[in-house]
């Protein structure tokens, strides 16, 4: 292959070298174009043929339908790994060893203490916020509690940059779990510093005044799952989010705040919650799902399904095949009569026996699956994304720091001017 692509503008040839990844990606090298032609730029909304930058963290194909952090496919580290191992993964590149996971565990339950005026923010929230809107807030008030982690010399201090994405880990599960009490008018709660990263989650959320709590390793393991499913995902739109903030050199809570916000939307990790609401609607309508599955189908109708498919995969999502799994095991454990969940099971079922959403490659994708579990495990669905941000902080955290480490330059993209050319201004009384 040439080591080089040609750009003809003009009748003017201008070469430009071809990056090569380690899976054998070609990339064309145009850093350097506007130099070069005296102004060009290209112009692709949504950066989908744009990459931002190099990074050693995900791969993912979604022709072929594979996953992998740092090398490691999906498959093997969901089935045989903890979250808190694949977020070390993620963030420094190698698994842990015994003791570099006892320290990291460690340090991170020392960090888990939120300053008690953090309460007094969070009490401040109407009943009617967003939980996504108050995870975002709260996260960017870390920033005044903890001002060491605004500005550091990542050059020259490794402590100090460890021991803000150890204070990352371990306070925003706890705002999360938070978060979910007062919705549900409970005692604000620290769990239990004993347990596990995945079980003190549950702890924290679930644990009732007066009653004794009790672990169901059934829903710690299918949680665990859904979090290394979730905990990394590529150039995604929150990702991208959180390295364009972190260019400016701003601090890794103000960074994972922006990231946040971007996860709420819809189209990105709202789409759980949407599937949800389908759900609910379908149920309300009479919960024909071959009715559904017809409307679907029918370009006319305004009707959308969600869940199924996905932007990047044109094959399975290899995420979905593994969470499909723990979603019967939640749903065999738990023995849930729920109509809502018998839909989502009749909508699957046809999904994948159905001729036209087989050779559209319409699977279930993961946002389907998650729903499903957190509703089963008694996660409101305007939760259902505030858990999924969660699952992320390893993957924002990765990049952020993949991004200061390396230097890179400040986000900055360029645009194609299409308004109004230069006209004069004239006087209010003269229009």
């Amino acid at each position: 292959m040439s080591k080089k692509a040609t750009l003809l503008i003009n009748n003017q040839e201008f070469d430009f070298p071809i990056v090569l990844g380690s899976e054998n990606e070609t990339s064309i090298d145009i850093k350097n174009l506007r130099s070069l032609t005296g102004g060009v730029t290209t112009i692709d909304p949504g950066f989908k043929n744009t990459a931002s930058c190099e990074s050693k963290i995900t791969y993912l194909d979604g022709e072929k339908g594979i996953l992998r952090y740092r090398g490691y496919s999906i498959e093997d580290l969901s089935n045989n790994a903890s979250f808190l191992e694949v977020a070390y993964l993620l963030i420094y590149g190698n698994l842990p060893t015994q003791e570099e996971y006892k320290k990291f565990n460690d340090d991170i339950k020392k960090e888990s203490i939120v300053d008690e005026d953090i309460k007094k923010i969070l009490e401040a929230f109407p009943k009617s916020a967003h939980p996504m809107g108050i995870l975002s807030s709260l996260t960017s008030a870390l920033t005044a509690f903890n001002p060491s982690s605004k500005h550091i010399d990542y050059d020259r201090s490794k402590s100090e940059l460890y021991d803000t994405i150890v204070k990352v880990l371990g306070k925003i599960p706890v705002l999360i779990a938070w978060t979910f009490r007062k919705k549900n008018g409970l005692p604000l709660d620290y769990g239990d510093s004993s347990l596990g990263y995945v079980e003190n989650i549950l702890k924290m959320m679930f644990n009732k005044p007066n009653e004794q709590y009790v672990q169901n390793p059934v829903l710690v393991n299918s949680l665990n799952k859904l979090l290394i499913l979730h905990a990394d995902h590529e150039q995604n739109c929150s990702t991208s989010t959180v390295r364009i903030v972190g260019s400016s050199h701003a601090g890794l809570f103000a960074s994972i705040s922006a990231g946040i916000s971007a996860l709420w939307g819809p189209l990105h990790g709202g789409a759980n919650q949407a599937v949800l609401e389908m759900l609910e609607s379908i149920n309300e309508d009479g919960g024909d799902t071959n009715k559904y599955m017809q409307k679907a189908k029918d370009k006319e109708d305004p009707f959308r399904l969600m869940g199924f498919g996905h932007r990047v995969y044109k094959s399975f999502d290899p995420r979905a095949k593994i969470i499909k799994v723990a979603t019967d095991e939640v749903l065999n454990d738990l023995g849930i009569v729920d109509p809502i969940l018998d839909i989502a099971k009749g909508l699957e079922k046809e999904a994948l026996s159905d001729q036209y959403f087989v050779d559209r490659s319409l699977y279930p994708n993961v946002d389907f699956y998650s729903g499903i579990i957190y509703r089963a495990m008694g996660i409101p669905s305007d939760m259902f994304t505030v858990m999924f941000a969660l699952g992320r902080l390893p993957g924002w955290i990765a990049h952020w720091r993949e991004m200061r480490l390396r230097n890179e330059p400040i986000g900055r993209p360029r645009q194609v001017y299409t308004g109004e050319t230069h006209r004069p201004y004239s006087p209010i009384s003269d229009r």
